[in-house]
């Protein structure tokens, strides 16, 4: 049996399910009980209640990953590898390599969130010109007219 084509409700909300827990949907189309990715976009394309569906679950996944960043942030398992020095001797060492694809994953998932939802977890950009409190900016205008260095009068083109 081959993998699906048509859509059905059912396999929507799957989709939808696991989209929302922070799963990829290439991740998702790996199974073989689901359709492939451009089954899925034939779905977004021609399916208006599908495409509101996918969008919430894709916003909602802004949530598992911060929860993700949490849990990588928090594990500290193999952060350090065990060395042998001598007999009976061991020593630690930071496992570098481990702390920064840690730290990778962390910002991978965090500029997803930030695209995912912008409104929670995007940079705040305040784009507002306001004056003191709030109010109108004051504008003044300011005249500069050229002195003649000789007379300090100005000048007659000023």
């Amino acid at each position: 049996m081959g993998r699906p084509s048509d859509f059905t409700q059912e396999l929507a909300d799957e989709i939808c399910a696991q989209l929302a827990d922070g799963v990829s949907l290439r991740t998702v189309c790996k199974a073989d009980a689901m359709p492939n990715a451009a089954t899925v976009f034939r779905w977004l394309r021609t399916n208006k209640a599908f495409c509101e569906q996918y969008t919430r679950a894709k916003e909602e996944s802004a949530d598992a990953l911060s929860e993700e960043m949490l849990d990588i942030a928090d594990d500290a398992t193999n952060d350090w590898m065990a060395r042998q020095v001598a007999e009976n001797v061991t020593s630690y060492q930071l496992n570098g390599e481990h702390v920064q694809r840690s730290r990778l994953r962390i910002e991978t998932r965090k500029w997803l969130a930030s695209k995912l939802k912008p409104k929670k977890y995007g940079d705040k950009v305040d784009l507002t010109h306001a004056g003191p409190n709030g109010g109108p900016i004051q504008h003044q205008e300011i005249v500069i007219r050229a002195v003649d260095a000789v007379s300090d009068r100005p000048s007659e083109e000023g």
